[in-house]
């Protein structure tokens, strides 16, 4: 009976061991460095944000900032195992460390992120959105208040399910909501008329009818429902990860905001390495200061990013801009100093 203890007791330790890392003394951080691999969990459904093409690859503004944490953490942009998961399974592969982090659309909110509520840490939002409602041009339908006693598609077990309820509440309009598990069989409900309109963020709203036959039959109506702050995510008890991340997407809006690029980045390099009075240059590129140190990266981690992903404005241009495939314009997504709210914090 001793030796029997001892072995379940040994076999426990063990697979203590395999659990999140974040919950004991160790960094994800670590462990991604040693794997030599970054699990990065993502929709793999939304064009423009994360989605698997035909040959295989992912691609997506998600999918560039997955690269660019690879790329500082790693240094490698390609070392990344994509897991395509659906919204009420991404926060359970957090905690469960079937993932390293998330970039998978996902709206910062309290109760997410919250030791009381689901216990996850977010980066910068990487996209302000805010959630919609489309319907067939042939419907009729102009506003929220034609939707009375009419049904919705909804994706169940996301902000989307308690933003359209808390909207038609408020306007005091009954209605039938038609829950699917994910993105796609929303879509496919809408599609077969098993309800009068889907909700989603309209930046997902978009990229769904650019997928239709007839895009031009179904309109996004004006109302706008909620703020849709959307925001990579990870273990909430793991803050070395979550400093890593953090600074890893505001080198992305500081490197706009100084018009460094994927193109310029090497001369910029040189620059700041030739011009000691260049003191900001040399901090943000990794010349001076230990900056990287001091998040667990190297010191010029910005470099590795900006060569592999481009600044943040060259990955939305790429992925969401007017000549892309799914063209949001970029609104409260533009630089602080051109009438939106992205900023970078000073990198000293």
């Amino acid at each position: 009976m001793r030796r029997l203890f001892t072995g379940i007791v040994g076999l426990a330790m063990i697979l203590s061991g395999c659990a999140n890392p974040s919950q004991g003394n160790s960094s994800r951080l670590d462990l991604i460095k040693k794997r030599n691999e970054l699990i990065c969990g993502v929709s793999g459904k939304i064009p423009g944000f994360s989605f698997l093409e035909s040959n295989g690859s992912y691609e997506g503004l998600d999918v560039d900032i997955c690269k660019a944490f690879a790329a500082a953490i790693i240094g490698d942009s390609e070392k990344i195992q994509y897991r395509p998961l659906t919204a009420a399974e991404r926060f359970t592969a957090i905690k469960t460390g079937e993932i390293d982090l998330l970039s998978r659309n996902t709206t910062f909110t309290l109760s997410r992120d919250s030791a009381g509520g689901n216990g996850l840490t977010f980066a910068p939002v990487v996209f302000h959105d805010g959630q919609g409602l489309m319907v067939k041009k042939s419907s009729g339908i102009k506003s929220l208040e034609d939707l009375k006693n009419k049904s919705v598609c909804v994706g169940s077990g996301t902000t989307t399910e308690q933003n359209i309820n808390d909207a038609f509440e408020s306007a005091s309009l009954p209605y039938t909501p038609i829950k699917y598990q994910d993105l796609n069989q929303v879509v496919a409900g809408y599609l077969q008329s098993r309800c009068s309109a889907m909700t989603s963020d309209r930046s997902q709203l978009a990229a769904a009818r650019s997928g239709f036959e007839n895009p031009k039959e179904h309109i996004i109506l004006s109302d706008v429902l909620s703020k849709e702050p959307l925001a990579p995510a990870s273990d909430g008890k793991d803050q070395k990860l979550a400093d890593a991340m953090r600074w890893v997407v505001f080198a992305l809006i500081s490197a706009e905001e100084q018009g460094i690029t994927k193109s310029n980045i090497d001369q910029k390099v040189q620059l700041a390495k030739s011009n000691p009075q260049l003191k900001p240059l040399r901090r943000f590129l990794g010349v001076d200061g230990g900056l990287g140190e001091k998040i667990g990266l190297s010191n010029d981690f910005v470099v590795k990013v900006i060569s592999s992903t481009g600044n943040y404005g060259e990955i939305y241009e790429r992925h969401l801009g007017k000549n892309s495939e799914v063209p949001i314009p970029r609104g409260l997504n533009e630089l602080y100093n051109k009438g939106g709210i992205h900023i970078s914090p000073p990198f000293n």
